[in-house]
């Protein structure tokens, strides 16, 4: 059963009860990364594992997708930032995961002399039992994530092969 969450800011993403963040190293220009996150939203399962399904929908007149995860979790979230090249955020607006109250996810896009750094922050607001567990996952949650930019960044370099 869905329930709703707690709005939040990105303002959250400094101030949430749990915070996590992870960086990896991507050879893609940042402007490639950014369309791979935020424009071309129904492909993250061909490169986040985690991801089973996802689509952008509109709610409420504001960008929004509809995402699903391994295990069942679903989420509806709004985008809260769309900055071309620089950054990519959004809030969970619904889930059928208990325990959360607030979370949000906000990827920047830090340009370097070889690519982009993709710095990932997830900030939650969570019961103590969520907390429990989320707290003791880092490893493994940065593990995904650096997988997941690794993959990301392999499919960008296959795409621009097939188009040079």
């Amino acid at each position: 059963m869905a329930h709703g969450l707690r709005p939040v800011g990105l303002d959250f993403t400094e101030t949430a009860p749990l915070r996590l963040v992870c960086a990896a190293h991507a050879a893609a220009a940042p402007g490639e990364v950014y369309r791979a996150l935020a424009d071309d939203v129904e492909a993250w399962p061909r490169w986040f594992r985690a991801v089973t399904w996802a689509r952008p929908v509109e709610r409420e007149g504001r960008a929004g997708r509809e995402v699903r995860l391994w295990g069942g979790c679903r989420f509806t979230e709004t985008v809260m930032a769309a900055e071309p090249v620089t950054r990519y955020a959004y809030r969970v607006d619904e889930t059928n995961a208990p325990g959360l109250r607030a979370l949000v996810e906000d990827w920047l896009l830090i340009p370097a002399e070889t690519g982009t750094i993709v710095r990932w922050t997830l900030a939650v607001d969570a019961s103590a039992p969520v907390r429990l567990v989320l707290g003791p996952a880092r490893p493994g949650v940065g593990h995904a994530f650096r997988g997941a930019v690794r993959s990301l960044d392999r499919r960008l370099a296959d795409a621009r092969g097939r188009a040079g």
